[in-house]
């Protein structure tokens, strides 16, 4: 009996015996063998020496591929863990998986390791790499594995409740070992350990067991891995360049937010030069949305307990909120808003709505406040308390596909204002724990990715990512340093309306549902500043900046400083009069991120011209002071919204 395997071309291969994935790749050409990381049957991926002995559709992977190279990360992984049990025997190791631009393990150490041990790891690594250990996959019943993994404490518990997805089903569980090293994992791998050439470990940080405060708290040692040389030297110079944008970094160096012990983490301060830059943004933001045909709203920062029961967040996100707050005075509860759309709900509800209204656009710049677990917070970027953008739409089902056309639409051109031009999206669909009719859902979900087709977006389907009462998309922008951040949301909500029994009266003078759309274009104020921050490196647009314009005086030049504020008088500026050297006030104002540097001199004062420092390096003296102004303030112009 022979076997027809069909390639992704539609051509078809026949072969007379069963054959492996390898065998396969090395039939169709010795580079594709060469190359080949793994392969695809009938839609499963798998290690390139399973066997194919019947019909099948194949693909096969190779180090050009996305997939292949997490592959190569997961397997790093495995490798990393290998090294560490060998130089640690007594370690108990926990999970690894492959990450975005890497991969990392858990490990509980007899002896907390610090990074200065993870060149003798890597050293350890390469000996294994050397020896091209075959991953070998293998499966066995829960019993026996519990036997297998007797002294590893945290294998035994996966073996007792973890899934499919982590290697076990049911009573089956699938272990892979090379050499004496053996791993809970459902694979694929990589042909053997050989195929890893180009890695560098990275860092070790604090990690609790499956990510749960109450675990035992372990430490979680970063790698990278690529399959060529350039692409890791180039990957490692990505990081040296991150470190220097660390927005936490430039924050303290600029004064724009501070933290301290009394508040708490994942809370801030902004500092004048942190609140001027907040504020920009935000009326920026403001005008836009005016011009967007918003209303704005203002809401408490505290509610009943029924109205988040009644929204659902206290049985689906009560995890991320706050305790509870007693009323002294009554048998009741109050939560601090870990969202603001309820609010908004209510005061969509406190009118008789007409068709004629919709849509009804609510904004609001709202804080509100999370639980997140102390080893997710980072800077602004993730933190306990936040404003966000927020606004929640009303409109009529007619009308949806058109308003979430216009939405996208508006949180395009509001990014690009802000200099990010490299947008892609994520299309979050239904999860398990959700509420709400298929219908309802089938109808939200194709509207946005109708909306993201008709904008030409390239997105990705990100399957059962959607929020618990209805779809979403999210869009992710690319930074100076080409790193991907997630930024704009947006929901559509059929649950919601139903939960709090919202009504309009449509042309028919019928009472009926409208459709809510719940929406943050910057995502939150804090974390887009921290974003914003690394993608400029904290050289700010000169809309932006905090300090537009810093005035250097040489000698007696009173009369004629007082001519050059008054012509900058609509733009934030400081005078540096300081009987200092003139070099040591242009180093001050370069590392303070100014962008324009001005300095007059008493022959500038007799002659009515000023010298211009721009912050990109390039110098101008003795110029007209009327040029000069048009140059400065075409440096520091806003940019214009336009629809």
């Amino acid at each position: 009996m022979s076997i027809r395997i069909t390639l992704p071309d539609k051509s078809v291969r026949t072969y007379e015996k069963e054959i492996t994935g390898y065998e396969l790749a090395s039939d169709i050409g010795r580079n594709l063998a060469k190359d080949a990381i793994c392969i695809e049957i009938d839609g499963t991926l798998t290690d390139l020496h399973q066997t194919i002995s019947s019909d099948a559709k194949c693909k096969i992977f190779t180090q050009k591929d996305q997939t292949a190279l997490e592959i190569l990360r997961h397997s790093s992984a495995h490798i990393l863990a290998q090294a560490v049990i060998n130089i640690y025997p007594n370690t108990q190791y926990g999970v690894g998986p492959a990450i975005e631009d890497g991969f990392y393990y858990d490990f509980l150490f007899e002896n907390n390791i610090s990074e200065d041990d993870l060149s003798s790891i890597e050293n350890e690594m390469n000996n294994i790499i050397s020896k091209k250990q075959t991953f070998i996959k293998e499966y066995t019943n829960t019993e026996k594995a519990t036997e297998l993994f007797k002294d590893q404490r945290f294998k035994k518990e996966l073996i007792n409740t973890a899934d499919k997805e982590e290697g076990v089903d049911n009573n089956e569980v699938s272990i892979y070992k090379n050499d004496k090293f053996k791993d809970l994992c459902k694979g694929p791998h990589i042909p053997n350990t050989g195929y890893l050439k180009h890695f560098k470990l990275t860092k070790v940080a604090g990690a609790y067991w499956r990510g749960k405060e109450t675990n035992p708290q372990l430490q979680r040692i970063y790698g990278t891995s690529w399959f060529t040389k350039d692409d890791l030297n180039k990957y490692l110079t990505r990081q040296e360049e991150a470190e220097k944008r660390d927005h936490r970094k430039i924050g303290k160096e600029l004064k724009l937010f501070t933290t301290a012990d009394e508040l708490g983490p994942g809370q801030f301060l902004w500092q004048p030069n942190g609140a001027i830059l907040r504020n920009e943004i935000e009326s920026f933001s403001k005008k836009a949305h005016i011009k967007n045909g918003y209303d704005f709203v203002n809401t408490p920062h505290i509610g009943r307990s029924i109205l988040w029961e009644t929204s659902g967040h206290l049985s689906h996100y009560k995890e991320g909120m706050y305790p509870a707050l007693k009323d002294d005075n009554a048998d009741d509860e109050y939560y601090l808003k870990p969202m603001n759309c309820p609010f908004h709900i209510l005061v969509y509800k406190n009118d008789i709505r007409s068709y004629r209204e919709l849509p009804i656009r609510y904004f609001e710049l709202g804080s509100v406040y999370r639980m997140e677990k102390t080893g997710v917070l980072h800077g602004l970027l993730r933190a306990r308390g936040f404003t966000q953008d927020d606004a929640h739409i009303f409109t009529t089902t007619e009308d949806l596909n058109n308003e979430i056309l216009n939405l996208l639409t508006f949180s395009i051109k509001l990014l690009n204002c802000f200099g990010f031009e490299n947008i892609e999206a994520d299309l979050s669909t239904r999860p398990e724990d959700s509420i709400g009719e298929d219908k309802d859902w089938e109808i939200a979900t194709q509207s946005l990715e109708d909306a993201l087709n008709i904008q030409k977006i390239s997105y990705k389907i990100a399957h059962g990512e959607g929020a618990f009462y209805g779809p979403k998309i999210d869009l992710h922008v690319k930074d100076a340093i080409g790193r991907r951040w997630q930024l704009t949301t947006i929901q559509i909500d059929f649950a919601q309306p139903d939960n709090f029994s919202l009504e309009y009266i449509n042309s028919d003078n019928k009472k009926v549902r409208p459709v809510m759309i719940h929406r943050a274009l910057l995502g939150s104020i804090e974390r887009f500043t921290g974003i914003l921050t690394e993608h400029y490196a904290g050289v700010f647009p000169g809309w932006l900046a905090p300090t537009q314009v810093n005035i250097l005086t040489i000698g007696n030049v009173d009369d004629y400083l007082k001519t050059i504020a008054k012509k900058l008088s609509n733009y934030r500026i400081n005078i540096d009069d300081r009987n200092i050297r003139l070099g040591e006030k242009i180093h001050e104002s370069k590392k303070s991120k100014i962008p324009v540097t001005l300095i007059i001199g008493e022959n500038d004062a007799k002659n009515k011209t000023i010298a211009i420092n721009y912050i990109d390096g390039i110098e101008s003296k003795d110029i007209e002071i009327s040029e000069g102004m048009k140059s400065i303030k075409n440096i520091l112009k806003e940019p214009v919204f336009k629809l």
